[in-house]
């Protein structure tokens, strides 16, 4: 079992910087894939394994971009908001020295993985030595750590940071040991400040001497001199002073401005994955999907080009699908360009897919001769100069790539953006990948409707193809009648299923060429209400949960005279009043045992004859522009 090495405390710096400087990370993730819970790290008793803080730093750097996280770490762990104002005002005026001493005193209590002991070598200068337990193996970011420590220390004394030498470690050349010797300087004021207190106590013993041996007025002349002396001395050492805390004060407000930059650019981060986050779950096609990823790419990020390419369904090429900042010939070019995925491809953007990990180019020509030639001109095609390329990947399947560039800010690509988009990247994949599965079984859902749809259509070749027109006609008119999206899928489910119950009909009844008797009238006309308790037994959820009722009510008539259930007017469902359309100009223009189809003309007839009688006006004026946009009739 894991030893327990490093106390909570430690962590707590580390969660206590993320909160100030990255407010977008996830510390429930963070310490879960660390294997630590909240309580533990709450609890100033709990301590930690190597194993477990190697983790935990593992995915900080992940996730936060920082290679430098653990100095920053040390050096936030006494600064002011860690340890409190007041503390850092007391070890303020115990002097460095005193104060590195009781750093390497303290340690013991935050880490049992290595001892320090501290030995003074001159005024300005401290040897701090830390020893590893024996059986205990540190990590380098854990010397980093303490280096940042020792800034930290240091800063505390008019914000300076030391001279820190380090002349063994035990992470390079075989070194047994951490060994620092970290000095500083005597700050000018200081210094005059010594002289002034000098000079004073000088004039002081020789006025007492003298006061036996000269008379009083001389005496007084000295001592005012002195005085005078002194008086100057102070004055400018406080001068001095006043240039260092100036100085002081320039480099807190540069570095105020450095941290309020970062926390504007943490915050608007954090817009941009909230809002990443909701367009993704408002989103279950792919399309969709790419569209809103990308446009929050553009308005969030600080990027000035940025494009999303996806591998095709059967894994051979890499297709452009979306992106931002191109000039209309540049995404003509994108649009006519696809990748073969090769195993010898040695373009980048097939090479960050094969091997699942992002690429940062900051210069493309120190790259060139690595490029295939197709590679190399397509770059200087999008005249890129650095980019940025991360893999979209779900489960160790690459799904595609997102790219970004800048050519106009000039900003420096930095390896925090690349953390920030493959944050994103993950959250796309997964969208993509359930995206993927909807479309999958929305298709499967599919070629079953076409499949029962048929199965009735085959029981006679006369009737062949009824629903699969039906379905199209009554499309058209939601569509013409603006209908939303869903809308229309549902009345398309509904139109395929409307003819269902047919298949208990006799084939004697249905085949049958001549008129129908009551009787069998009677029979075909139990077809509608069978086809809503058939379809009553499938499990249709939202919208769709209309699709039996529409169905089954597609031969109800606007003046109450249809069947099976005589409702009138908008009882009858929208989507049946459609149906009652679409199914009537299907049966009328199309050949039947009993007649032959009726010309375009005499069944448009029938359909103006028909409203506010049999059919729905404004669903008889919506076909009637469907037909004319499908250039069927002739616009008026």
């Amino acid at each position: 079992m894991d030893r327990p090495l490093y106390n909570s405390r430690i962590i707590n710096t580390f969660i206590a910087l993320l909160r100030k400087r990255y407010p977008y990370i996830n510390i429930s993730d963070l310490l879960n894939y660390a294997g630590m819970e909240r309580y533990q790290v709450e609890d100033e008793g709990h301590w930690f394994s190597q194993s477990q803080v190697d983790r935990f730093y593992e995915q900080l750097v992940n996730v936060t971009g920082n290679t430098n996280i653990a100095r920053e770490a040390g050096r936030f762990a006494a600064s002011a908001e860690s340890i409190g104002a007041m503390k850092q005002y007391v070890l303020s005026h115990v002097g460095p020295a005193t104060a590195y001493e009781m750093l390497g005193k303290a340690s013991i209590n935050f880490t049992r993985s290595s001892t320090c002991t501290a030995r003074r070598l001159r005024s300005e200068t401290v040897e701090l030595t830390f020893t590893p337990v024996e059986g205990v193996r540190e990590r380098p970011y854990q010397c980093e750590n303490r280096i940042g420590h020792i800034d930290a220390v240091s800063l505390v004394f008019k914000h300076r940071l030391p001279k820190i030498e380090h002349p063994e470690c035990m992470f390079r050349d075989n070194g047994q040991v951490c060994r620092y010797i970290v000095s500083w300087q005597r700050s000018p004021s200081a210094f005059w400040n010594k002289v002034r207190n000098a000079f004073a106590v000088g004039i002081a013993l020789v006025g007492l001497i003298a006061c036996q041996e000269v008379s009083t007025y001389y005496l007084g002349v000295f001592l005012a001199a002195g005085l005078l002396g002194v008086l100057l001395i102070s004055l400018y050492a406080s001068h001095l002073q006043v240039r260092e805390f100036n100085s002081a004060i320039v480099n807190l407000r540069d570095s105020n401005d450095k941290l309020i930059e970062q926390i504007n650019t943490n915050y608007n981060n954090a817009l941009f994955i909230n809002e990443i986050g909701q367009a993704l779950s408002k989103q279950m096609e792919i399309d969709g999907i790419l569209s809103n990823v990308i446009r929050k790419f553009e308005q969030r990020l600080d990027f000035d080009r940025g494009m999303i390419w996806l591998v095709s369904t059967d894994r051979t090429r890499l297709n452009f699908c979306t992106g931002f900042g191109y000039s209309e010939d540049l995404i003509e070019i994108l649009n006519n360009t696809s990748f073969r995925v090769r195993s010898d491809s040695r373009g980048i953007f097939i090479i960050s897919l094969r091997e699942r990990k992002p690429f940062l180019i900051n210069n493309i020509d120190e790259i060139k001769d690595e490029l295939s030639p197709r590679s190399l001109e397509f770059a200087r095609q999008m005249k890129t100069k650095s980019f940025i390329c991360c893999p979209i990947i779900y489960e160790d399947d690459a799904l595609g790539i997102i790219a970004v560039d800048n050519l106009q800010t000039k900003r420096l690509l930095l390896q925090s953006d690349i953390s920030l988009i493959m944050g994103v990247a993950q959250e796309i994949a997964i969208s993509l990948h359930n995206a993927a599965l909807i479309q999958s079984k929305l298709e499967q859902f599919r070629s079953i409707l076409h499949t029962l749809a048929a199965s009735i259509d085959a029981r006679d070749p006369l009737t062949a193809g009824h629903s699969e027109r039906v379905t199209e006609y009554a499309v058209g008119i939601s569509e013409e009648m603006g209908m939303p999206k869903d809308f229309c899928e549902m009345i398309r489910v509904a139109a395929l299923l409307h003819d269902y119950g047919k298949i208990g009909v006799c084939d004697s009844i249905l085949k049958k060429n001549g008129k129908l008797e009551p009787e069998e009238r009677q029979e075909i006309e139990k077809h509608a209400e069978k086809t809503r308790i058939i379809l009553e037994q499938i499990r249709f959820e939202g919208l769709y949960r209309q699709v039996p009722e529409i169905a089954g009510c597609h031969h109800e008539k606007y003046d109450g005279s249809g069947y099976p259930k005589g409702l009138r007017g908008m009882e009858i469902p929208l989507g049946a009043r459609i149906l009652a359309v679409a199914d009537v100009f299907e049966a009328i223009t199309s050949k039947r045992h009993y007649r032959d189809p009726m010309p375009m003309g005499q069944a448009l007839e029938i359909l103006n004859h028909e409203r506010g009688i049999h059919f729905d006006s404004d669903v008889v004026d919506a076909f009637l522009k469907y037909l004319q946009r499908k250039e069927m009739v002739p616009r008026p």
